[in-house]
């Protein structure tokens, strides 16, 4: 097998510390609304935010190393850029189910609102354990076969994830749909701004899908592929679009809509719970 080469170009140490910067920014805002508002669903939004910081890190180290690369900031880098997204994805389908509720609009959901959020999580859980799963084996792959491997692996994940958040934008749709074309008396007399949430959800939600599909394609093509070869389309496909993503929720918290804070974290963390107990079993 030919070596393994950790990086296909020389990574940028400037735009690596713009996106540090950026995404320490969101974290500490985000940590801020957190604390203040009591909104513990989001705590896996936090995370995600203070795992895309910790992997730009990575890539600053990188870049500064270059071209002697070492492993770990190689593996911090592409550990956790790569699974960021999932938990920013977990937050986001709690706001949706809590804004149902909200409403009082449950018949107009596809799926009971009761179980919505345990769905959704369940999938991410799945698509972060298949993703850090395959990072891991891609990581400390010695053989051809192993980098195969781990990149199957991965790319399941992510499609995992492209499916789940594809139907959880048709639920958004069809509620959305509803809930305009036959308002809810609640959803008329409530002095919040829904209706500018649901674009908002809209919008990220387009953003994590495109970065998904991009992340899918560039697993598929590999180490020879233009994806791979060019940083570029990292920053254009992935950090901007997740720093959107971060950004966007952070001006347009959903504190605003004057959701209690606990309840669906706790469904998080038994799904979650649930899932290691059965790796571990």
């Amino acid at each position: 097998m030919s070596e393994f080469k950790l990086y296909h170009y020389d990574p940028s140490f400037v735009a690596a510390l713009i996106f540090v910067v950026l995404f320490a920014a969101s974290s500490l805002g985000h940590l801020y609304q957190l604390l203040r508002f009591r909104t513990w669903y989001f705590i896996p939004f936090f995370i995600g935010c203070a795992f895309e910081t910790v992997g730009y890190v990575g890539r600053a180290i990188s870049a500064k190393q270059t071209p002697d690369w070492t492993l770990l900031p190689y593996v911090m880098q592409s550990l956790l850029l790569l699974l960021g997204p999932t938990l920013l994805a977990a937050s986001i389908y709690m706001v949706l189910a809590r804004l149902i509720m909200l409403l009082e609009a449950s018949s107009y959901s596809l799926i009971n609102t009761k179980i919505l959020t345990k769905v959704f999580v369940l999938g991410d859980v799945i698509s972060f354990l298949a993703q850090s799963g395959g990072g891991g084996i891609l990581a400390n792959a010695k053989t051809s076969s192993d980098q195969e491997k781990g990149r199957n692996i991965i790319i399941v994940g992510l499609l995992v994830q492209i499916i789940f958040f594809g139907s959880f934008i048709i639920i958004l749709h069809v509620f959305h749909r509803r809930i305009i074309a036959q308002p809810t008396q609640r959803s008329l007399s409530l002095m919040v701004p829904w209706k500018r949430f649901i674009m908002v959800l809209y919008v990220i939600s387009a953003f994590i899908m495109v970065r998904s599909a991009y992340r899918v394609l560039e697993y598929i093509t590999g180490t020879d592929g233009k994806l791979q070869s060019n940083e570029a389309y990292l920053y254009i496909f992935d950090a901007s679009l997740v720093c959107l993503t971060t950004v966007l929720l952070l001006i347009f918290h959903p504190n605003q809509l004057g959701f209690p804070g606990k309840g669906d974290f706790e469904s998080l963390h038994d799904v979650y719970a649930e899932n290691i107990s059965l790796r571990t079993a």
